[in-house]
């Protein structure tokens, strides 16, 4: 094979996506049968399809293939995919929410649901000890509950382009840190990556944040995990005088 050629191959196989990649993801998932969008990281298509949630951060999403972080037919099918290129995913219902189970219809009595407080309306999803639910039918003093996934049974086709791969252990922490601090910008963090040791300085703005002592121990976690040389994680909070 010529040096060019062998260039060419390597240039190939830089520009796809293989397992353990950090990975920077657009997608949309919807329903084959129905066209129903159910998921996607474009704030747009969510209006539009009438899913938008004002609590969600939309924008490009950090995955680790392999690591489960989506459908696992979704997962396994990143494998292999060209950074920058759109394409379209078709996921059988066995790799996505799974076939419809019989076992998980139930027939549960009115006044059962009414003493937990529970006031069931047709199609609508409740919580049942700590299970999700959707409401089939109610007459003769009995509700059936449904407590399979809503998309249950479903062929799912995901539109799917990898914007890029994050290389280097900054730019993957920083990555980590957008994914456990939402709607935080990673660069607002102050990083220092030692010799065994990772130093995060967090931004005033998550000091006081919801379940932050929650975020920073998945922090931690997350860089150990992919990051085997790192032995200790700190976080240091500088509060300023004003």
């Amino acid at each position: 094979m010529s040096g060019k050629a062998e260039e060419a191959e390597k240039a190939e196989e830089e520009n796809v996506v293989s397992k353990g990649d950090f990975i920077l993801v657009e997608l949309t998932g919807r329903v084959e049968e129905t066209g129903e969008v159910f998921e996607t990281t474009d704030e747009e298509t969510a209006k539009s399809s009438g899913i938008y949630d004002e609590r969600e951060v939309y924008g490009p999403r950090l995955i680790v293939v392999g690591e489960g972080w989506v459908l696992r037919g979704l997962d396994k099918r990143l494998e292999g995919l060209k950074i920058g290129e759109e394409t379209e995913i078709e996921i059988p219902s066995e790799e996505a929410f799974g076939e419809r189970d019989p076992r998980n219809i139930r027939m549960v009595p009115y006044r059962v649901l009414r003493s937990k407080g529970i006031t069931p309306r047709m199609g609508e999803r409740i919580e049942v000890d700590g299970r999700t639910a959707v409401v089939r039918s109610i007459g003769a003093g009995r509700v059936q509950l449904d407590f399979n996934h809503p998309l249950a049974g479903r062929r799912i086709i995901y539109k799917v382009k990898v914007l890029r791969r994050l290389e280097g252990d900054e730019e993957r922490i920083r990555a980590l840190l957008g994914r456990r601090f939402p709607g935080v910008d990673p660069e607002s963090f102050g990083l220092k990556l030692l010799k065994r040791r990772v130093r995060i300085t967090m931004p005033e703005e998550v000091f006081f944040a919801e379940n932050i002592q929650l975020a920073k121990r998945a922090v931690a976690l997350d860089i150990q995990r992919f990051l085997p040389d790192v032995e200790a994680v700190e976080f240091i909070e500088v509060v300023k005088r004003r």
